[in-house]
């Protein structure tokens, strides 16, 4: 069906929504809106689907979100009685729509008799993760599209392990959600009745304290909590989002005494309106909490985003000025903090495992090798390090210490299978003790890292091209480094080449090739003789494509300005493929 036809479908269907109706008359005569409204569906991935507010088939509104619960509600009913009894835990952030996205999920579900848990107000997603453990429920559900501009929402589907779904049950999913041919007919339970036979529950309170009881078993040190935590201070911005009331209450619980939230981000707002974007890896995104810092003189600031999965980490450096650190430096800092108190405690396993991503930084791996512990590379989506944690739960492989990614997503408990801002927040906390414990500051931690493993530095650039153009130039720039890859970058040869899409790792220097244990994605990772390395890859959530850098060399200037070299070189091979 073409783009004209589907918008001809909804602006004729007599039942559409007054909302959706007005945004349709908003659009009138503007065609290049109107086309990238109807001219697909919003593509409903493994992990589930996030996009702009609006009407039509290719935007997040009342009729996609039905789309994509039918789908879910398919999926489920498959497995039968139990499966649907079992049911689907879900939560909403504080975004545009979320809470009616949120509610029609349940509708949609319970039109098949299949029973859900709505959280009665938003919470962040690794709580959503944790309740669908903590329920036994066959699914999960977030309404959210983590730190994407106000304008954008989206739908996540977790599995029975609080995980997201894995390759296989995740295409089975994507299949059931592709075979629905109008989302405008899709027929929903009705509140009420719902709830009158408690085939709709609503929760709150009683998984927010079983949550905050297992966010504490993750503190090591609760001694030296006990005797310094009441003299770290703390600043916090949830930047209108989720986690506000779950940071504040296990930091309060766990004897943070001195902890200031950040006033102006402290409430929901949808629209992020202090914030230039509602990202943590936006350092622009710190500058209230930097000024509340300098006037109580904290320890640490934190940041998480709206739905209170990823945080950011800002301290004091020497000029005693706050900086943030990348998500790279703070997952450096939690692993060696998290190994070497556990050695001093004698409860390091002999068989713990970090879990990274590709893209994230090599130093966790120096950082785990002096501990006889291994790490292990996933692709880059925390979905692939829920997947291990199950593997080598059921294998006894294997047992989970930490698992990062360098987009500020970190996980310790493995009570949540998914990153937790929340637990972050908790041992960043405890660390910021730690050091003043030992008369120091975390940037002094920091450094105190670098001159033990080596100066890492790395860095992103991300080049963001929408609509259907903007796909077809993301496709042409991977495609031109694949048919015609660098040689060398600077003073340094490319020695591997990794192409996940086609699994191959080459050694550049003889042709050699080895088949990459990983699944399919279309990654190419370059690898150069003098250690340094570079990433491109498409993301899977916005309409960008990005530039990942990594280098390691004797001194913090060294390698500072060794990566911007990089990005240089690796940037102008990028321009030219645009020409």
């Amino acid at each position: 069906m073409s783009w004209k036809e589907q918008y001809r479908k909804w602006s004729t269907f007599s039942a559409l929504e007054a909302e959706w109706k007005e945004a349709l008359e908003q659009r009138k005569g503007n065609e290049v809106e109107l086309e990238d409204c109807f001219y697909k569906n919003l593509e409903f991935g493994t992990g589930g689907m996030r996009g702009e507010i609006g009407p039509g088939p290719n935007r997040m509104n009342t009729y996609t979100v039905r789309r994509a619960a039918e789908g879910l509600a398919r999926f489920i009913s498959k497995d039968g009685n139990e499966a649907k009894e079992r049911g689907v835990a879900i939560a909403f952030d504080s975004r545009h729509k979320s809470r009616q996205f949120a509610l029609e999920c349940a509708l949609t579900l319970g039109n098949h008799g299949i029973r859900s848990y709505l959280f009665h107000d938003l919470r962040p997603t690794p709580e959503l993760s944790f309740a669908v453990r903590h329920l036994n429920a066959f699914a999960g559900i977030v309404i959210t599209a983590s730190h994407n501009p106000p304008e954008y929402n989206g739908f996540k589907v977790y599995g029975e392990d609080g995980g997201q779904l894995p390759p296989g049950p995740a295409d089975d999913l994507v299949q059931f959600v592709n075979e629905i041919e109008d989302e405008l007919l899709i027929k929903v339970a009705n509140e009420m009745e719902l709830k009158g036979d408690r085939t709709l529950q609503v929760v709150s309170e009683e998984i927010d304290e079983e949550y905050n009881n297992q966010l504490k078993t993750i503190l090591i040190q609760k001694e030296l909590i006990n005797e310094f935590g009441k003299e770290v201070k703390i600043v916090f911005t949830p930047l209108h989002g989720a986690a506000n009331l779950p940071v504040r209450r296990v930091l309060e619980t766990s004897g943070f005494s001195q902890l200031t939230v950040v006033p102006e981000q402290e409430l929901p707002d949808p629209n992020f309106s202090t914030v230039k974007s509602p990202n943590p890896e936006e350092h622009a995104a710190f500058e209230l909490a930097i000024q509340h810092g300098k006037n109580i003189d904290a320890d640490v600031l934190l940041a998480t985003d709206p739905d209170g999965d990823r945080v950011g980490v800002a301290v004091k450096n020497p000029s005693g000025e706050y900086i943030v650190l990348t998500g790279n430096q703070t997952g450096a800092l939690m692993l060696d903090y998290i190994l070497s108190q556990k050695k001093e405690l004698n409860s390091l396993p002999t068989n713990g495992v970090v879990l990274k991503t590709i893209v994230t930084s090599e130093i966790g791996r120096a950082i785990a090798e002096k501990y006889d512990l291994h790490t292990i590379d996933t692709l880059t989506g925390f979905k692939f390090i829920g997947e291990k944690i199950k593997e080598y739960e059921q294998t006894g492989e294997y047992r989970f210490l930490f698992g990062y990614e360098e987009s500020y997503g970190y996980l310790i408990g493995d009570f949540v299978r998914d990153k937790d801002a929340v637990q972050a927040c908790l041992l960043a906390a405890e660390i910021a003790t730690y050091y003043k414990s030992r008369q120091m500051n975390v940037y002094d931690g920091l450094i105190e890292l670098f001159e033990k493993y080596g100066y890492y530095q790395e860095g992103l650039e991300s080049l963001t091209l929408k609509g259907k153009a903007g796909i077809e130039q993301i496709n042409q720039i991977l495609a031109s480094f694949r048919e015609t890859p660098p040689t060398n970058l600077g003073n340094s040869k490319v020695a591997f080449i990794e192409d996940y899409q086609s699994s191959l790792l080459t050694n550049a220097l003889t042709g050699e090739q080895v088949a990459i244990q990983l699944p399919k994605s279309n990654v190419l990772k370059y690898k150069l003789e003098d250690g340094s390395w570079f990433c491109i890859r498409p993301s899977g959530t916005e309409p960008k494509i990005k530039f990942y850098f990594g280098v390691n060399k004797e001194s913090l200037e060294e390698s500072k300005n060794s990566l911007e070299q990089l990005k240089q070189a690796v940037m102008t091979l990028v321009n030219k493929t645009q020409r």
